[in-house]
């Protein structure tokens, strides 16, 4: 196996690993003793979920998450400049978009060390997949605001960009206020739009959606505490 950074895609919930990550994950896994991961209890679980024979005390991992200091993520790459290949885990999907990862894999690329991103579920990818939408000019923004004015303005200059840029727009929210949000768009968004609601993806209960505004009113499904994916287009 190569020496790499490889970036470790896991599965976006409780979904059996095979339906998701091939054969050729495990193999690379398997031969990796340093990890850099977001949670180090759940990148243990899902070791386990990949093996259960995996020794995880023979392991070290480093946490990379939004408390981990910028000096520090350097100092994690040294195993890798010494010869050792690394792999790095994301909380779901992944690692590297919209993520904490998108960090040491910048200070690996700066540093010319070899940088192998493997297949896995991504759930931005998959919702533009399933929603209709324009597949070749998109843009996920992340979190909304939270103050509902400044959310309602940036609503409104998302849509809008849709019909200037014929560019989809992706954007999540916090589960629990899923259904706030959905009222929002319906609420802001142009009759017109179409909205599409993609949740639990690759997972039990999997929901994907296409409506538009007005064709949601009245007809919004309960998703709270469900992770979603918004997406607006024309």
């Amino acid at each position: 196996m190569e020496t790499a950074l490889y970036l470790l895609p896991v599965t976006l919930g409780e979904t059996p690993i095979e339906r998701v990550l091939p054969s050729y994950n495990k193999e690379i896994i398997l031969n990796i003793k340093y990890f850099i991961v977001e949670d180090v209890r759940s990148a243990r679980r899902f070791l386990k979920k990949v093996d259960a024979s995996v020794d995880i005390n023979s392991l070290t991992f480093y946490e990379l998450n939004k408390h981990t200091l910028p000096e520090a993520i350097s100092d994690y790459l040294r195993p890798l400049a010494d010869g050792h290949s690394m792999g790095v885990i994301s909380e779901a999907g992944c690692p590297a978009v919209a993520d904490p990862g998108a960090d040491v894999v910048a200070i690996a690329q700066r540093k010319r060390l070899k940088v192998v991103p493997l297949v896995g579920p991504s759930s931005i990818i998959l919702s533009v997949m399933g929603a209709g939408f324009n597949g070749q000019n998109f843009a996920f923004n992340g979190y909304l605001p939270i103050d509902p004015a400044e959310r309602a303005r940036r609503l409104k200059e998302l849509e809008n960009r849709v019909y200037q840029e014929n560019q989809t727009q992706l954007f999540i929210e916090t589960p629990y206020r899923n259904q706030k949000l959905m009222e929002e768009i319906l609420h802001v968004c142009r009759p017109q739009t179409r909205l599409c609601i993609a949740a639990n993806i690759t997972c039990e209960g999997e929901y994907i959606q296409t409506r538009t505004v007005k064709e949601w009113k009245g007809h919004l499904p309960d998703l709270n505490k469900i992770p979603c994916i918004f997406l607006i287009y024309k």
